[in-house]
């Protein structure tokens, strides 16, 4: 096999891992509570500049920024949800989406006057790893190991916890769960927090690897909201089953062709496979 194949698809796959990380977060918000958070890049973006303040300015060790960064965009998710999501869980779906829609823009624009265009860098160069003549990034290669950890620990938390288990119940029936005791705007909050730290999480990995700015949402948004409806909104499993087809076209493509492209036809598969299955490769 082409070792730069070989090479491109393992970089596809430890994308992948991150990728999956800031679906299941998405994919959790939907399930639940059943809005779709447009601005859910941004606070990734949030995040990041939230490390880099913390450890590039401030001097704050990596750890303990990267901790109080999953923090406090767990709080903000909960913000988010208290100030623009509850108030409109009632009201229509495009109500819903312009809602989130005008909090990516406001959340660009604020950043934006914050901290300008300019590109920033936490300044963390970790080493490069040749295996065989294949070159791995140990930064992306840290990012999925604790992609994994997080997705695992999340499977367990919805298994083996009560709040884990009344988050399922209310994702399959939110109409007769009252009946069973469980108060269902706790639940909302705490499916926000979760959100917001599995964005706050993926926040910091991509801090390893990208610089950040206020548009850093536009790179990955688009692909996170591709990847949930491809793997079918709601369903976790089918999430994650997508992160790791399309960054593996990403890949490929890239390898073969040119990053543009295969961005292209990573929309075209996506198109396709709408038309055939439009419920996603797993149902809700």
């Amino acid at each position: 096999m082409d070792m730069f194949l070989l090479e491109a698809a393992i970089n596809g796959l430890l994308l992948a891992g991150v990728l999956a990380l800031l679906t299941l977060g998405l994919n959790l918000i939907f399930g639940v509570i059943d809005v779709v958070w447009i601005a859910y890049a941004d606070l990734v973006m949030c995040g990041m500049y939230a490390v880099y303040w913390l450890f590039a300015v401030f001097g704050w060790p990596l750890p303990l920024a990267f901790a109080a960064s999953v923090v406090g965009v767990a709080a903000l998710g909960v913000i988010v949800h208290l100030l623009i999501i509850a108030p409109i869980l009632s009201s229509a779906p495009i109500n819903q989406l312009l809602a989130t829609g005008g909090l990516l823009y406001f959340l660009q624009s604020f950043a934006t006057l914050l901290f300008t265009t300019d590109f920033r860098n936490i300044g963390v160069r970790l080493p490069i790893i040749e295996i065989g003549g294949i070159y791995i990034s140990y930064s992306r290669l840290l990012a999925f190991a604790v992609a994994l950890v997080g997705a695992t620990a999340l499977y367990l938390f919805l298994k083996r916890t009560y709040i884990g288990t009344a988050i399922r119940a209310i994702a399959q029936d939110r109409e007769i769960i009252g009946l069973m005791g469980v108060d269902q705007r706790r639940i909302y909050l705490v499916t926000s927090a979760i959100g917001g730290a599995l964005a706050g999480l993926g926040a910091c990995l991509l801090a390893l690897q990208y610089d950040v700015h206020p548009f850093i949402g536009n790179t990955f948004g688009p692909l996170i909201f591709m990847i949930c409806v491809l793997g079918g909104l709601g369903n976790m499993i089918g999430g994650f089953i997508a992160a790791f087809i399309i960054s593996q076209i990403i890949a490929i493509g890239g390898y073969y062709f040119s990053t543009e492209l295969s961005y292209v036809l990573a929309f075209m598969l996506f198109i396709v496979l709408m038309f055939v299955r439009p419920q996603g490769i797993v149902r809700r």
